[in-house]
């Protein structure tokens, strides 16, 4: 394949048009502008880019979509990792920074995960524990997602889910979470029942929760507004939300011992 006229021509094909001439004086001027500021930075270290890139491996990321994701040819990733067989060379202890810049940049998303990619079910499990407390039936739960009732109550015991099992319960969480569901033709009983079954199990409801909390798996749910907090016990009883969480019975612990360090 024929170089377009630039930098590169000039330099690995020898042309010395006007094009490729007047690139590489650019190239030179800039080069000698950024050595007189000190800003001169034609090469990093190219092992926390290829670092990056075994990680998203790790997640399912392939090699193509790691690099359409940054913008970048997949054979510069590939050789990033592996060097290039066809001239003997290793792979790089140096890149350019623009190129490892695009490379860092890249992350694991919902989006971009291949669907069959394994995740922890720990926020798939707590959007449906909460919708069971808002009043939702399991059974009109599992009819949403395509399920059967026996497949959805394995689900809730899950450990790990598919990144498109985990994207299905996301998107009915985003489209139930403020409903109620009698008003989408869910009689009282099995409202009720569902409430039930939700507060007998200790399931946080929708606003014990928020987006940046639910996914992780050392979060604790907020039931009262005031949970790990010196108050958050006595929320606990005013709000009749029992028993007390243990982020409540720490944080009431905790101040305990403060007073009587203070009254000592």
């Amino acid at each position: 394949m024929t170089r377009p006229h630039g930098y590169a021509r000039y330099k690995l094909d020898g042309c010395r048009c006007y094009t490729c001439g007047f690139a590489a004086a650019q190239y030179r001027d800039a080069r000698d502008h950024a050595i007189r500021r000190g800003t001169w930075q034609p090469y990093v270290d190219a092992e926390p880019a290829r670092a990056h890139v075994r990680e998203l491996l790790a997640c399912g990321l392939g090699t193509r979509t790691i690099a359409a994701l940054a913008h970048l040819d997949r054979k510069q990733v590939y050789v990033l990792l592996h060097g290039r067989s066809d001239r003997g060379t290793p792979p790089p202890a140096q890149i350019r920074p623009a190129t490892a810049a695009a490379i860092l940049s890249v992350e694991p998303t919902w989006e971009n995960l291949p669907g069959t990619t394994t995740v922890a079910a720990v926020g798939t499990v707590r959007r449906l524990q909460a919708l069971t407390a808002r009043g939702w039936p399991q059974s009109r739960l599992a009819a949403r997602l395509d399920m059967t009732p026996n497949n959805f109550g394995a689900l809730l015991a899950r450990e790990h889910v598919t990144v498109a099992t985990a994207r299905r319960v996301r998107s009915l969480y985003d489209e139930l979470w403020r409903t109620d569901p009698r008003d989408h033709r869910v009689d009282n009983q099995a409202y009720s029942r569902a409430l039930n079954q939700a507060k007998a199990k200790l399931w946080a409801p929708v606003g014990a929760w928020d987006d940046d909390t639910i996914d992780d798996p050392q979060a604790y749910p907020d039931w009262t507004g005031h949970c790990g907090t010196s108050s958050g016990y006595n929320a606990h009883f005013q709000n009749r939300v029992l028993p007390a969480c243990q982020p409540c019975l720490d944080a009431r612990s905790a101040h305990r011992a403060a007073v009587k360090a203070v009254a000592a």
